[in-house]
C-alpha cells in the first residue's frame, strides 16, 4: 500500500500526486489530505480510473483509499471483448494560452493570484500542453516577478512550450530588465500566434 501525505495541499495538488502513482501502476493507494473538497476531487479521479475509493475520517483529516484492481479486472475484460473499431484521432489541437492578468477572476486579489500561480503548476504537471503561452498587459508581471511561476514556465517550456512576452507591456511596467523566462515579443507575433491556433484560452 503506497501512502502520500498531501495535507496542507490546494487542489488540484492532490489530485495530480495521487494520479502519477496510479498512472504508473500502483494498485492500492492511500492519500491523506485535510479538506473535504480534496476528498471530493479525489473520489471524481477514482471514478474516473475505475477504481474503487474509500474514505476514513482521521481525527481532523481525511484518508482516501484508492484500490485500482477493479481497474485491472476491466481492462481485462475490455481485452477479452470485441469492440466496435474506433478512428484514431490524429493527436490533440494545438492551441495557445493568452494571460492578460497576474491572477483569475475578480474578487480577492490574493485569491485571484494564488489561483494563477495554480494554474501553471496544472499545466506544467499535465499532458495537454499549450504550443505557446503569452503575456501582455498586467500578465508581464507573472514570468518578471512571480518567483512560483517562473519555476512552472521553465518545466512548460522544457517541454516545448513557447512563452512570448509583450516588450511594450514591459517597458509600461518598468519590468524589462526583471523578465525571468520567455522571449520579448510584440503585438505582431503574439497576435499571429492566436489567429493559427485551433482555440485560444484566455485569463
Amino acid at each position: 500500500m503506497t501512502y502520500i501525505d498531501a495535507k496542507g495541499k490546494a487542489c488540484p495538488m492532490p489530485v495530480i500526486m495521487a494520479k502519477k502513482e496510479l498512472d504508473a501502476g500502483i494498485k492500492q493507494l492511500t492519500i491523506e489530505v485535510d479538506n473535504q473538497t480534496a476528498v471530493e476531487n479525489l473520489k471524481r479521479l477514482g471514478a474516473s480510473k475505475n477504481c474503487s475509493v474509500a474514505v476514513k475520517n482521521e481525527s481532523e483529516n481525511f484518508l482516501v483509499v484508492f484500490n485500482n484492481e477493479s481497474a485491472e479486472k476491466t481492462l481485462q475484460e475490455n481485452i477479452e471483448k470485441p469492440e466496435i473499431p474506433v478512428l484514431p484521432l490524429s493527436g490533440k489541437s494545438p492551441w495557445v494560452l493568452f494571460v492578460g492578468s497576474d491572477g483569475i477572476g475578480s474578487g480577492s486579489p490574493e485569491l485571484g493570484h494564488n489561483l494563477m500561480t495554480m494554474l501553471f503548476y496544472t499545466l506544467s504537471q499535465g499532458d495537454n500542453l499549450p504550443q505557446s503561452i503569452l503575456f501582455m498587459n498586467g500578465g508581464v508581471k507573472l514570468p518578471t516577478q512571480n518567483e512560483q511561476v517562473v519555476e512552472h514556465l521553465h518545466a512548460l517550456q522544457a517541454r516545448g512550450c513557447e512563452i512570448l512576452v509583450c516588450g511594450t507591456c514591459l517597458n509600461y511596467y518598468g519590468l524589462s530588465e526583471q523578465l525571468k523566462i520567455g522571449t520579448v515579443s510584440n503585438m505582431y507575433d503574439i497576435s499571429s500566434r492566436m489567429l493559427t491556433a485551433a482555440k485560444v484560452i484566455s485569463f
